[in-house]
């Protein structure tokens, strides 16, 4: 438990520190003479970096444990935002942003591998999980607006400056206080001295639907950098504290969610298609529906995350296994990366000839004609407790 702790510690500070970021990129960008399509490049190729950082994550972590790539990724991360404070040029941002990346693209796997080897019990692996999307989307609460209220007072070199020393700070503390070894009771997610007894293969049509179900988070992430590419463009350049105090409220719903704990004894198929159907007339809304005010609807979107996020993990924690942990969220991320490299490349092309907002309503509403019409066919998902993450 207290490698937990300090492991949320950590990832609140990471997460703090990516999204105060989120309301500044798009202006600061502006302001060294970036437009939409530029923008839209760069937002994605931060994301397309990720890829080789994903593959090298899947195999590296689970053969040499998550310590030294979180440390990696915190202190080479860091030292990027320190240079990016002194960027002169739109190309300095682009190369900056692609090299963050790669050096983040570690983080994920390794510490969602870390959690989940904590313990060999699945309810208990269940809220590591749950603990960490709330550590997250408090992060995200408080971030956005923070950032925004940073760069007024100190401008973007600043905001860096300090934001880029945090992360520093963070993967120094990970170096002290993360155990270089899972623990020795992770072993038991996958018993060495069992040979007589392996695991069923999985029929090939539940390896179909298992590999299917890693579109979900390429649609999600595809239609999460539409909106992180578009609400600061129409907020406009001297419109950081609003698209802050938007994307603030957008955590606020993510967590009113959340905390609904007996959401998660439903099925994570129910959640995820319910989730998706709501997520996408959010998008549907701020497209069509622009009296209403996008506080309000960003506020439902993030409720929709909240749903769908704990499903999602609990997911993928059943599509690994034993020693195969690393490889799992290696290939989610590796999904994630892919759906935020298209998105705001897609909406930067189309933006003058469609909303993007109605581009990520079409994305995810092809995701829930992907799902398959049963839903999860395999029975450690319903009965091992892996469907309840905060219980």
């Amino acid at each position: 438990m207290k490698t937990a702790l300090w492991l949320y510690l950590f990832l609140f500070l990471a997460f703090f520190d990516l999204h105060a970021q989120y309301p500044i990129l798009t202006p600061f960008a502006m302001s060294l003479g970036a437009g939409p399509a530029f923008i839209g490049w760069m937002m994605g190729m931060y994301s397309l970096t990720h890829l080789p950082g994903n593959l090298l994550a899947g195999v590296l972590v689970d053969k040499n444990g998550s310590r030294r790539y979180i440390v990696f990724s915190l202190v080479a991360a860091g030292i990027l935002l320190l240079l990016q404070a002194y960027a002169q040029l739109p190309w300095h941002l682009l190369v900056l942003r692609a090299a963050s990346g790669f050096a983040l693209a570690f983080l994920s796997p390794a510490c969602m591998t870390l959690l989940a080897s904590l313990s060999s019990d699945s309810a208990t692996q269940g809220k590591y999980m749950s603990g960490h999307g709330i550590i997250h989307t408090l992060a995200s609460v408080v971030s956005p607006a923070a950032g925004a209220y940073i760069v007024h007072k100190a401008g973007y070199s600043g905001t860096f400056t300090t934001l880029g020393w945090l992360l520093i700070a963070t993967g120094l503390m990970a170096l002290i206080s993360v155990p270089k070894k899972a623990p020795a009771r992770a072993l038991a997610l996958q018993p060495p001295s069992q040979p007589a007894s392996p695991k069923p293969s999985v029929p090939a049509a539940e390896a179909g639907t298992s590999r299917r179900y890693y579109l979900l988070p390429f649609f999600v992430s595809c239609a999460q950098g539409v909106l992180f590419f578009e609400l600061p463009l129409s907020q406009g350049q001297d419109g950081i504290v609003s698209t802050g105090v938007l994307l603030s409220l957008m955590s606020l719903g993510a967590l009113a969610t959340l905390s609904l704990m007996f959401l998660n004894r439903t099925s994570p198929a129910g959640r995820i298609a319910a989730a998706l159907l709501a997520m996408a007339l959010c998008f549907f809304t701020l497209a069509a529906f622009t009296t209403i005010p996008a506080g309000v609807v960003l506020f439902m979107l993030g409720a929709a995350k909240g749903v769908l996020f704990p499903a999602m993990a609990s997911l993928f924690i059943s599509l690994g296994s034993g020693g195969r942990l690393g490889r799992t969220f290696s290939l989610q991320s590796i999904a994630m990366s892919l759906g935020a490299f298209a998105g705001p490349v897609a909406a930067g092309q189309l933006r003058g000839y469609v909303s993007p907002y109605f581009i990520a309503f079409v994305l995810l509403m092809t995701a829930i004609l992907l799902l398959p019409p049963k839903g999860i066919s395999r029975p450690s998902l319903y009965h091992n407790g892996l469907n309840n993450p905060a219980a």
